[in-house]
């Protein structure tokens, strides 16, 4: 379990495909590095969260850890698209006397989200998404869309974020997005266009790397746990 708030900025520095060290077993793994604050307590087997999700160390020294990946993970996840010296968002588990400011973030992400516009707002960005439109890959949008409150919290690349506006229960773009060419809104149901909007404090934009993120890249999505169940 975890709290959305993101401990360190850390650095890609490896990616293996087909892994065939011991720690890699074959698989497709990623070794991230400028990691030293977090691991001082790290073993093996621990669950770290990169960009939201929820991943097992599989190897590390005193700067760097490496985890691997799942099919199923890079299939859900933008994990997948990263290369050396892209910056992630890593989290260590919550420990239970730990005091609690985000909210309960599984490391289970549930879709991933385009970033279609960053607006500066005073010193603050506002930052608006749409959930990606991909059958047999990902949850149809139109079945999240329920989870997704405004005032509610949502987990975007591991970081937990207040929403702001959101479409509305029909489907559809928002304001801040009307005005930006959209090929694909023209071709898709408009129950499964699911935009929404949050907001980076200038602190925030200091300690996540959502900030840097420009429009058209994309975002890993965790809805609120307490939303999903009916809490």
């Amino acid at each position: 379990m975890f709290t959305g708030l993101v401990e360190l900025l850390c650095t890609i520095t490896d990616v293996q495909p087909l892994d065939a060290s011991t720690s890699g077993g074959g698989g497709y793994s990623i070794a991230i590095g400028q990691a030293g604050p977090i691991l001082d307590d790290c073993t093996i087997g621990d669950s770290i969260a990169v960009n939201g999700a929820c991943l097992t160390v599989t190897e590390f020294d005193k700067d760097s850890f490496k985890i691997g990946a799942a099919p199923e993970t890079l299939k859900k996840t933008n994990l997948g698209e990263l290369k050396i010296g892209d910056r992630v968002n890593c989290e260590r588990a919550m420990k239970g006397e730990k005091r609690f400011g985000g909210h309960f973030v599984q490391g289970h992400v549930d879709t991933t989200a385009t970033l279609r516009s960053v607006v500066p707002n005073g010193s603050a960005l506002t930052l608006t998404l749409r959930l990606n439109h991909a059958p047999g890959t990902l949850p149809l949008p139109s079945t999240l869309s329920p989870y997704i409150i405004p005032k509610g919290y949502v987990t975007l690349d591991g970081a937990s974020l207040t929403l702001i506006d959101v479409s509305p229960p029909a489907g559809g773009r928002l304001p801040a997005s009307e005005g930006e060419k959209d090929e694909a809104a023209g071709q898709a149901n408009q129950a499964e266009i699911v935009e929404f909007s949050v907001m980076l404090i200038s602190h925030t934009q200091d300690v996540i790397g959502l900030s840097k993120k420009k429009a058209g890249e994309t975002v890993n999505v965790e809805l609120d746990v307490s939303a999903s169940e009916g809490w």
